[in-house]
């Protein structure tokens, strides 16, 4: 392998900057083959005669009150098994991605992750040959927003 590979954590902060998401916490998942995004209140509409697929996210974990509305291309349905072993036919749409300042197009499913523990997964299509994944490690390449304090007790 020529290139070399920037590390990521097992959890990083990204952007959707097509769907008007500035950050929002993903898991990196090696063992998902595509990548979800929480969404809800999902509806597909038709304009120019393409289909289009209209959206609303939370984008914050225990954050009900701040919403982004999204829009975009429908570009197929698929059966996708969840982590319950359950197959759902979702809507998938493409758009970029932004970490550390890098950007790149990928395939989202569309799903309710109310109950789960991070509104989006980013699976191992999307890090394909642009990452190596620290599974001991966390935002890698995002910060947190917070700083640690380090206590000590006397």
């Amino acid at each position: 392998m020529s290139k070399s590979l920037s590390i990521i954590g097992w959890r990083e902060r990204v952007a959707l900057p097509d769907l008007g998401i500035a950050q929002i916490k993903a898991k990196i998942d090696t063992g998902a083959r595509s990548s979800a995004l929480h969404a809800f209140d999902v509806e597909t509409f038709s304009r120019d005669g393409k289909t289009r697929v209209r959206f609303k996210v939370h984008p914050y974990q225990r954050d009900n009150h701040r919403t982004v509305c999204a829009e975009a291309e429908l570009i197929d349905q698929r059966q996708v098994r969840n982590s319950g072993g359950h197959a759902q036919l979702r809507p998938v749409i493409q758009t970029m991605v932004e970490l550390n300042g890098e950007r790149w197009l990928i395939e989202l499913t569309l799903t309710n992750r109310d109950v789960m523990g991070f509104r989006m997964l980013l699976g191992r299509q999307a890090i394909r040959k642009r990452f190596l994944v620290d599974a001991g490690r966390s935002f890698v390449q995002s910060s947190t927003g917070k700083r640690k304090v380090k206590q000590t007790t006397l």
